[in-house]
């Protein structure tokens, strides 16, 4: 699948419904989650659309440490050495991505949500069962521009889980959601804006409470860890999710 665009510099790579995004400018691309196993020769096929190759990799940086967002991490720091950022609140989940406790048992929920089963299935498919945790890493600082390329500013989003953190564009009215916000929930199956479900979720009162700081970004854009980007702005997003609520 061709990289497609989703906001000024930023691209999206896409597959078994999860998502990965390449952050460029002149300095070079921050890679934004590392997806699925399978990703791999998708994300080296979308530097070479936009005429960059790994050594242009400053930096990939994670939103959280589930297992969905880390896929290829670990193979991005051995053969690119490239710096993984997370915050520190989920830097043992990021070394063990299958180690947490959600609300709700994650295994028998999908069996109440039929339609999800299809899109668990994919992600299996693409390596979701077999993917190796990251052990060095660096700690992700909020609040500030960071210091790779396109200059995110990490805003902190806990309730997925503790460490869950945003990347806020300012300059490109964009923020990178991970999965604070989804348009898709892979254990449901449900479409729209909402918080991903209590299967997968540590704290659902949590993560609703962090969609405020969402809402303060002011982004038009919004680009989800699963699901299409939305592109009606942050608040109205962020309201689209609070009126799904708990689930």
């Amino acid at each position: 699948m061709p990289t497609r665009t989703v906001a000024d510099g930023v691209h999206l790579v896409t597959h078994a419904h999860v998502n990965c995004y390449l952050v460029e400018d002149e300095e070079g691309v921050t890679l934004v989650d590392a997806g699925l196993p399978s990703m791999w020769p998708m994300v080296l096929r979308a530097l070479e659309e936009r005429g960059r190759n790994p050594d242009q990799v400053g930096a990939l940086v994670l939103t959280h440490g589930h297992f969905d967002h880390v896929g290829l991490a670990a193979r991005a720091q051995r053969e690119w050495g490239v710096p993984v950022l997370v915050h520190p609140g989920d830097a043992r989940l990021a070394a063990h991505p299958y180690r947490y406790s959600p609300q709700r048992n994650r295994f028998l929920y999908p069996f109440a949500h039929p339609r999800s089963l299809p899109l668990l299935v994919s992600m299996a498919a693409a390596g979701a069962l077999n993917v190796k945790g990251v052990e060095r890493v660096e700690p992700l600082a909020t609040g500030t521009a960071l210091p790779v390329p396109g200059r995110p500013v990490a805003v902190h989003t806990p309730g997925h889980t503790d460490g869950h953190c945003a990347l806020h564009l300012p300059d490109r009215a964009t923020v990178i959601s991970g999965d604070a916000l989804v348009t898709l929930d892979p254990y449901t199956g449900r479409t729209g804006p909402q918080i991903v479900a209590s299967a997968a979720t540590k704290d659902t009162r949590q993560a609703l409470a962090s969609l405020n700081a969402l809402a303060a970004t002011g982004a038009a854009t919004v680009l989800p860890g699963h699901g299409q980007p939305w592109t009606g702005g942050v608040e109205a997003a962020v309201r689209g999710a609070l009126d799904v609520g708990e689930h």
